[in-house]
């Protein structure tokens, strides 16, 4: 990097101490400025729609997330508890760390049949609109990754470390404060141009950029996505009850889901997009993604639940390899469509799909397929 007396960075980068940085190091903005329009652009080559920079204050985030997990709203998911530290302090997740890149990666919403014609056919498997491609992990890890190294040709010194939802990451807090968009009431992201049918994707660096920015909330008094969530997860606005949450149930959940929520689930076996799907900022729908790694796999968009239910556990490992929906197992994909087909209608190619498995070797199971069977054929 050539350095410049235009900008100067004279304290210690979060993690190191003042005598690893005894000299003075100086940056020329003019120099941040085109390397940052030299990324833009890089970005936009490899797909993602915007590119904000934050140096994000998370304490008051952090405060917020010890009182939902005092709350028990994660329910089953322990690593909240474990990671807190990490995600109020992104310096010490990644030492060094000044700025955070946060970007967007659109999905599309009409992929394949559409998503309210699938939830009015109860026979068949609803499947949430960014799980019916590849898995997005991958496909993001990848393109930040090339969007790092070339931040370092650009820049000349390391870039940093890239994440998409698999870190101790308060990604949309993050997003938020760099202008990228505002939490909705359902706490997605959301922002004028696509709404909340986005991926997001982080990458951590030590070069001081200019930041961007937060923008201001526009969801108004409009609580659509509470009114509309089937399970009532949504308890206040910004507030989500992970335990009974549709998403958190058909993908985090490890066990025998509540009897009281399982007829609220319809026939969505992993996730739920209902609260995007009726959000007045996904409406007109934007510009379907580009990127082909989300087209539809499997014909998962229009799937029969008996089809799949009807899946090897081989069949389930080779059909699904690549896909998101993989990591939930076998066990809780067929207690998921086990449900499914308790909410829809009677016929006898679902009965025989359930008594096919009633002697299945898992208690879950079979748990879950008695369930089925009762509420079809009550005794």
């Amino acid at each position: 990097m050539q350095p410049s007396s235009s900008s100067t960075a004279s304290d210690p980068l979060p993690g190191q101490s003042p005598s690893q940085f005894n000299q003075t190091v100086e940056w020329d903005p003019h120099t941040l400025k085109e390397w940052r329009n030299q990324l833009e652009e890089e970005a936009l080559a490899l797909g993602f729609t915007k590119l904000t920079i934050s140096s994000p204050d998370l304490q008051h985030a952090s405060e917020r997330l010890k009182e939902w997990i005092a709350k028990g709203y994660h329910g089953e998911m322990k690593w909240f508890e474990r990671s807190l530290d990490h995600r109020a302090n992104p310096h010490h997740l990644v030492p060094g760390t000044l700025r955070v890149m946060s970007l967007t990666l659109p999905y599309p919403k009409e992929n394949g049949m559409p998503a309210e014609a699938v939830l009015s056919q109860p026979e068949y498997a609803f499947i949430s609109r960014y799980a019916l491609g590849r898995d997005y992990h991958k496909v993001l890890r990848q393109r930040l990754s090339k969007l790092s190294r070339r931040l370092a040709e650009i820049a000349g010194v390391p870039s940093g470390r890239v994440f998409c939802d698999s870190a101790p990451v308060m990604e949309v807090e993050i997003a938020q404060q760099s202008g990228l968009g505002w939490r909705g009431k359902h706490t997605l992201l959301l922002n004028r141009e696509a709404g909340s049918w986005f991926f997001l994707g982080e990458l951590f660096t030590s070069i001081p950029f200019p930041v961007d920015p937060p923008t201001s909330e526009h969801c108004g008094r409009c609580t659509a996505c509470i009114d509309v969530c089937p399970t009532g997860a949504i308890v206040a606005p910004y507030q989500v009850d992970a335990r009974r949450c549709i998403s958190y149930l058909t993908i985090e959940h490890p066990g025998s889901i509540p009897e009281g929520l399982r007829s609220k689930m319809g026939n969505r076996i992993y996730g739920c997009d209902d609260c995007q799907l009726c959000c007045p900022w996904n409406r007109p729908q934007p510009s379907a993604s580009g990127v082909p790694d989300f087209a539809v796999r499997e014909n998962l968009d229009a799937s029969s639940l008996v089809s799949l239910f009807a899946w090897t556990e081989k069949e389930f490992q080779d059909r699904l390899e690549g896909s998101p929906i993989r990591r939930i197992g076998y066990e809780r994909w067929l207690r998921n469509i086990a449900i499914a087909l308790g909410n829809g209608p009677k016929s006898k190619s679902v009965l025989s799909a359930l008594y096919d498995k009633r002697n299945h070797p898992s208690a879950i199971v079979r748990e879950h397929v008695e369930w089925a069977i009762q509420q079809l054929e009550p005794q």
